[in-house]
């Protein structure tokens, strides 16, 4: 009897200990730890409805986020098939990187002192500013203050129009759209004048085949928006993604893929920005 006793807890003790390896390894294959990516998988944050930027399609995902993510992956050692997507809408993007939920997020993720409090961020890798999208043909509105009297949509739970109105165009006529997608239809539609968010943003939407020719960039540069690459914090992986963004640019597939996705809107980008030059 005694002997089974000691024999029970002596496998009670080695089967903690082989679940404790077990997590170590797992934990160590999560944070994407080693050159190689040690054969394992790598989660990544994006936006899965912004056409351009990030968007799930029946094809797979797309757009300029998920090119330079993709890249990155592969500097990691991860290649495409060992990469899975998750969704990081913008009010879960803090929460799920320091649950562990994903190993970074791209996802038009601008840098601000508040975000730094809580994540860190590789980057910038792209410098986008706040815009405005008007129709082709709408030679009306060259300035912000020509929003003035002007039907200026954004989505529900962006400040992009209220702050036009705060600060540039007081009388402009703000109106909320459940979606960009929607913003979008208003303005074809001429119920809406134009529609504000950041440019590469709007670029995006306005790069769909669909839409090809019919919408504008303002060209306006209201704000600066740094795109920066989100991880926990404390996260080695930061200096290792920098690494990476440094070789995107300088191999040429930065600008093929900020080509390849806003060059139908006609976007007149910025130069890819140097890392850790965050412009306010």
């Amino acid at each position: 009897m005694k002997l089974r006793k000691v024999t029970a807890a002596t496998a009670v003790v080695l089967a903690l200990a082989v679940s404790a390896t077990a997590c170590g390894e797992n934990k160590k294959d999560k944070e994407g730890g080693g050159s190689s990516g040690g054969g394992g998988k790598i989660t990544i944050g994006i936006k899965f409805d912004q056409p351009g930027i990030g968007q799930k399609t029946p094809q797979g995902y797309s757009g300029f986020d998920v090119d330079v993510a993709t890249y990155v992956a592969k500097k990691l050692g991860y290649s495409a098939d060992k990469i899975e997507w998750k969704e990081s809408k913008s009010a879960d993007r803090e929460t799920m990187l320091q649950r562990g939920d994903v190993d970074f997020i791209a996802a038009s993720y601008s840098i601000t002192p508040e975000r730094q409090k809580l994540v860190d961020f590789a980057g910038p890798y792209l410098l986008a500013h706040q815009d405005v999208l008007v129709r082709a043909d709408d030679n009306s509105i060259k300035s912000p203050s020509d929003l003035n009297k002007k039907k200026l949509c954004s989505v529900v739970g962006s400040t992009s129009a209220q702050n036009v109105h705060d600060k540039l165009a007081p009388k402009a006529k703000l109106q909320e759209y459940p979606t960009y997608s929607a913003c979008l239809t208003g303005l074809q539609n001429k119920a809406i004048d134009a529609l504000t968010t950041d440019d590469s943003i709007l670029a995006g939407y306005a790069a769909q085949s669909q839409f090809k020719g019919k919408f504008k960039l303002g060209g306006f540069k209201m704000t600066n928006e740094n795109y920066g690459i989100g991880v926990k914090k404390g996260s080695d992986l930061k200096a290792k993604i920098n690494k990476a963004l440094e070789e995107m640019v300088s191999s040429g597939e930065w600008q093929k893929a900020v080509d390849k996705n806003f060059g139908p809107a006609n976007y007149k980008n910025e130069p890819a920005p140097k890392i850790g030059d965050i412009k306010s």
